[in-house]
């Protein structure tokens, strides 16, 4: 059988990542889990200089998901070069490294650093609901997204995928926007701006007020739309949204994913992604599909 697949030109041995900001720089699970196994690891956000992030309480659980308002805190590309880096490359698996900034000028100034780098590839983080300047300012909108994509595009050789916030009207235009101003692929769904209120001090749970909704919850939204930008751009796409078994991630294929990402189950159980890619051979095996691409977009609507 054959699980590998071309992700905007990255090549994976299989089709499960570890998604953004849930699995920091592959350190905090290495002792859980054989980091061989992935795909490919996409790190935490990472930003030009340190970002201190937004103040607690940051994280709350909610039914069937969890609110987070991190606000991409991060120690910078310089350390991540310098410190995480060097011990990312002792695994044989691809890394992703997600860039994020506050303004067009700083994802610009990051992917020139991003590109003097052993990386595999970049995803441009434009959907971050909780940092209150830049990311989701950028990425709603198809002009929004096409500028900051193509004076990325101008300074970066490496692959880039751009991440796509959900809370939008329309999924295509921000993913149309993506694939004019020269992308590789797109990801998505980023979190689901929510909120959640104490009914004792009917205050919010968290200090920012608002969050990123992810998990379970948010999944039938996040393959409703993979399916609608597979439909719109010719790109490939990394599916993302509560994904937490084998089946989950071979929904999202069967939408359009050519591959997928995993975050909030990360949480729950540290192989969740071991587990996720065991169960695609194991669907491989009992379907006789002999090379995952055959799934990918095969959704067969009413």
């Amino acid at each position: 059988m054959n699980t590998s697949v071309n992700l905007a030109g990255i090549k994976m041995k299989n089709p499960v990542t570890v998604a953004s900001g849930t699995f920091g720089y592959g350190r905090e699970f290495a002792e859980l889990i054989d980091l061989n196994k992935l795909g490919a690891i996409i790190t935490k956000g990472t930003s030009l200089k340190p970002w201190p992030g937004n103040k607690p309480p940051r994280v709350y659980e909610t039914t069937a998901g969890m609110l987070n308002s991190i606000g991409l805190q991060n120690p910078g590309v310089e350390y991540f070069a310098k410190y995480d880096l060097p011990y990312l490359r002792q695994f044989d698996t691809k890394i992703i490294v997600n860039a994020c900034g506050h303004t067009v000028e700083e994802y610009v100034d990051v992917a020139k650093v991003l590109n003097t780098l052993d990386i595999d590839g970049v995803e441009l983080n434009l959907s971050c609901p909780n940092v209150k300047s830049g990311c989701m300012a950028f990425g709603t909108t198809y002009e929004g997204v096409k500028q900051v994509t193509s004076e990325v595009r101008k300074v970066l050789d490496k692959p880039l995928i751009v991440k796509l916030t959900p809370n939008v009207t329309s999924i295509q235009e921000p993913a149309k926007g993506a694939e004019d101003a020269g992308a590789d692929g797109v990801s998505l769904i980023n979190t689901l701006l929510g909120m959640s209120i104490d009914i004792n001090t009917r205050k919010p749970h968290l200090a920012n007020n608002m969050g990123g909704l992810s998990g379970p919850a948010v999944k039938p939204v996040g393959v409703r739309m993979v399916y609608q930008v597979s439909q719109t751009v010719k790109i490939p796409i990394l599916g993302l949204g509560g994904i937490v078994t084998g089946e989950d991630a071979i929904e999202y294929m069967i939408a359009g994913a050519t591959a997928v990402s995993i975050g909030t189950g990360n949480f729950v159980s540290p192989d969740v992604s071991i587990k996720a890619i065991e169960r695609i051979e194991e669907y491989m095996k009992k379907n006789n599909i002999e090379d995952i691409n055959q799934i990918v977009g095969t959704v067969q609507m009413n």
